[in-house]
């Protein structure tokens, strides 16, 4: 149960309810009963936790790419990142968390209304729009006005077309990303960057999350697993137009 904590209220279950006031001011690990006997663990949410529990309009992206993302992407503090598709609010957060209070983010929505719930969830996670973010109403099919990103991430529905803005917005040597659910975009998201030049170190690769259950000495995988939710793509700008593509498979 997700509960924001508010003096003199109360939350009910089914086994039960316990007061708000019951939790405010003590630490965090401790066990709460309910008036019925049930016992709740209480602990402040992990920031998957808040990104994937909340109402969403948009597909998100999941947990299990947001870490790879900002490791494949090399996201670092104190860093400029472009993104394109602020959707959830999620991918941009954890970008917030990777750059650090030093680094900046710039997010283009082109749909007001995504771009507003995307305003209030960022809110109710972060408690208010941080000043190093910049939430944009735009296209960036029809280009981007800043220039100079250390970092560029998209996730939108044909990343291919953003492509000769990303050129122009990143700097040599900077990293761009693309979320593609199906291998036909990672396809023709690639044969874009080739056609526009200037990209290098093409590498895609998806995320498969399986989890074990562990009981005493009993171990065994679960029955379910996170497995295809996208492709995550990469490219490194180069400082010319030419194309760098390294012979082999593997990401880096």
């Amino acid at each position: 149960h997700r509960v924001r904590l508010k003096a003199g209220e109360r939350h009910s279950i089914h086994s039960g309810f316990i007061q708000h006031d019951d939790l405010i001011g003590r630490p965090e690990g401790i066990v709460v009963t309910t008036q019925m006997g049930a016992r709740l663990l209480a602990v402040r949410p992990t920031f998957a936790e808040q990104v994937t529990g909340r109402r969403r309009q948009t597909q998100p992206i999941y947990p299990k790419d947001l870490g790879a993302i900002l490791v494949g992407a090399d996201i670092y503090p104190g860093a400029r990142v472009l993104e394109a598709g602020t959707g959830t609010g999620a991918l941009t957060l954890a970008a917030l968390r990777a750059v650090g209070e030093q680094g900046a983010v710039v997010s283009y929505e082109v749909r007001e209304e995504f771009l507003e719930a995307a305003k209030r969830g960022i809110t109710e996670t972060a408690g208010s729009i941080p000043p190093n973010l910049t939430l944009k109403l735009g296209d960036v099919y029809l280009g981007i006005e800043e220039r100079d990103f250390d970092r560029v991430l998209l996730d939108l529905a044909e990343p291919w077309q953003a492509a000769p803005a990303v050129k122009g917005a990143l700097r040599p040597g900077g990293i761009v990303f693309a979320h593609c659910p199906n291998v036909s975009q990672v396809q023709r998201f690639f044969d874009c960057l080739r056609e526009v030049k200037g990209f290098g170190m093409l590498e895609a690769f998806e995320v498969l999350q399986r989890g074990w259950t562990v009981r005493g000495r009993s171990m065994r995988p679960s029955h379910r697993m996170v497995a295809h939710t996208g492709f995550l793509c990469f490219a490194r700008r180069l400082a010319e137009d030419d194309l760098f593509e390294p012979e082999g498979e593997g990401f880096r």
